[in-house]
């Protein structure tokens, strides 16, 4: 029983690193397919419309109302403390370097990781993907490339529309701690600083490449017909929502120590 136990670990850990390498080897595959020519203009266009304009409502109630639950919380700590005027400071800091990143990539990541793995594995399932092949076409450059590079522009302008609101969220809950407006814009204009936004903007570009990368490797590995695909999609939300996290956690830790932190 021990034996064979430890085999069945084996076996589960080389399938574990088989997986990493070849969704590396695919991420890899992906980057080059997305700056070399040619371009298919018309589908990154479209792909940028739904993932820009189609995320931008979710992303902008999100964010007001993720920011306002901080800025209570926030107020009624500086409140004891007699530093109401610094909630300013603190929203910035909370919403440009962190909240606002990671918020936009969660709800980004929640419905693109879907649409994509389900719109590309119903294409496996009906062999449309085989029939691209056929004709000569790259399945990255038609299918994936447009949607990396969708994701690239679309994430960090959803993250600065994320970031904003968040930070007016907060400045209306200042109001019922009697945190006056000016008050609120003084501190969040000081620590708007070039490194704090380069910290929340360098993040939304791992992020899209996190989310294209395993959405559209769990579709056009998906397997077994409509329940195979429900299977890829489920897997593909959890698996980029917890990336997320994870990658958050990675650049903030790499960009602190190039910054000197």
């Amino acid at each position: 029983m021990a034996v064979e136990a430890l085999a069945a670990v084996g076996h589960r850990f080389r399938r574990i690193l088989e997986t990493v390498q070849d969704i590396t080897l695919f991420c890899v595959s992906v980057i080059r397919s997305a700056f070399l020519p040619p371009y298919y203009k018309h589908e990154i266009l479209e792909q940028v419309h739904f993932a820009l304009i189609g995320s931008l409502f979710i992303v902008m109630f999100s964010a007001l109302v993720a920011g306002q639950a901080l800025a209570i919380q926030l107020a009624r700590e500086l409140a004891k403390t007699g530093a109401k005027s610094e909630l300013g400071h603190f929203m910035v800091i909370s919403s440009v370097r962190a909240l606002g990143p990671v918020l936009t990539g969660m709800v980004v990541a929640s419905r693109m990781s879907a649409g994509i793995t389900a719109e590309l594995g119903a294409m496996r399932s009906s062999d449309q993907i085989d029939a691209l092949v056929a004709f000569g076409t790259d399945p990255l450059k038609r299918l994936v490339a447009p949607r990396m590079i969708a994701l690239w522009i679309a994430l960090p302008i959803l993250t600065i529309v994320g970031d904003a609101l968040s930070v007016i969220g907060g400045a209306f809950i200042g109001l019922g701690y009697h945190i006056t407006f000016q008050s609120y814009y003084n501190g969040v204009t000081k620590y708007l600083t070039p490194s704090n936004l380069l910290v929340g903007m360098i993040k939304p570009i791992f992020f899209a490449l996190l989310i294209t990368t395993v959405a559209c490797w769990k579709g056009l590995t998906s397997a077994g017909g409509a329940k195979g695909v429900g299977v890829a999609t489920t897997e593909s939300v959890v698996i980029s929502s917890v990336g997320i996290l994870v990658t958050d956690f990675i650049c903030t830790k790499l960009i602190f120590r190039v910054l000197g932190w």
